[in-house]
């Protein structure tokens, strides 16, 4: 594991992005091509505004996408499609993307994504902490076991209330029940993950992810075991960090 700290999340943005920038320029140099994993949510903000700005062949880039709601459409405001092409997609017409369309039969979604994923391994993966702990929706306790490369999962209270806190959705009541999600193995599977993680908001998850031991019930403590895990944080995010 790298850990870098800076004190603002524009500063922790630029270098998660330029970073991602890197590894995708060293895929498509030595393999012609590169596979990107990204992740949605307000942590994302400033990583995903310096990388769509990044100087890469992104005709030469194909974009996966960790998870989205079982039943909202990119609509509603919550959705993570629209999230995407109003923030990194939209500005990157030449790069191929395969989206998790939350709207569509959810086992005909998983095969068609998850026969897709296996065709290469990705590159680069973006993979944020929730405030419970969670990497993509893998909620606590999450399935360390499963080799689907996407599974429908069941979202727990807490991260109910991050979504409601980011104002995504207006009430805990409101939040769908389930969602599909990358599983947490497959995520494992990229050969390169970088964890932007900024806000205070986060300092519990991140204190508790490098502090305790491997456990299903803090899902980002499995980022431990990647050998090319570098976590990026800024001040408010590491303050309970000795």
């Amino acid at each position: 594991m790298d850990m870098k700290i800076f004190d603002t999340a524009a500063e922790l943005g630029e270098f998660a992005g330029n970073l991602t920038a890197k590894h995708l320029n060293d895929a498509i140099k030595y393999n012609g091509c590169a596979r990107l994993l990204v992740s949605t949510g307000m942590s994302q903000f400033e990583t995903l505004a310096t990388l769509r700005k990044a100087d890469v062949d992104w005709s030469k880039v194909t974009m996966f996408h960790l998870d989205e709601y079982i039943g909202v459409d990119e609509t509603h405001k919550a959705s993570f499609i629209k999230y995407l092409k109003e923030r990194f997609t939209g500005f990157l017409p030449q790069m191929k993307v395969h989206f998790v369309d939350g709207t569509r039969e959810a086992q005909t979604v998983i095969a068609e994504l998850s026969a897709e994923i296996k065709k290469a391994p990705i590159d680069v993966a973006l993979i944020g902490i929730g405030v419970n702990g969670h990497v993509a929706f893998n909620d606590p306790p999450a399935d360390f076991e499963t080799t689907d490369p996407y599974i429908i999962v069941r979202l727990d209270q807490a991260c109910k209330e991050q979504q409601v806190g980011e104002g995504w959705f207006d009430t805990v009541a409101d939040v769908p029940e389930i969602a599909l999600s990358m599983s947490v193995k497959q995520i494992l599977k990229c050969k390169v993950i970088i964890s932007a993680v900024p806000h205070a908001v986060k300092a519990e998850a991140v204190y508790n992810t490098i502090n305790g031991e491997v456990n299903n019930m803090v899902p980002a403590t499995i980022l431990k075991t990647h050998p090319e895990w570098t976590l990026v944080l800024d001040k408010n995010s590491a303050s309970k960090l000795n």
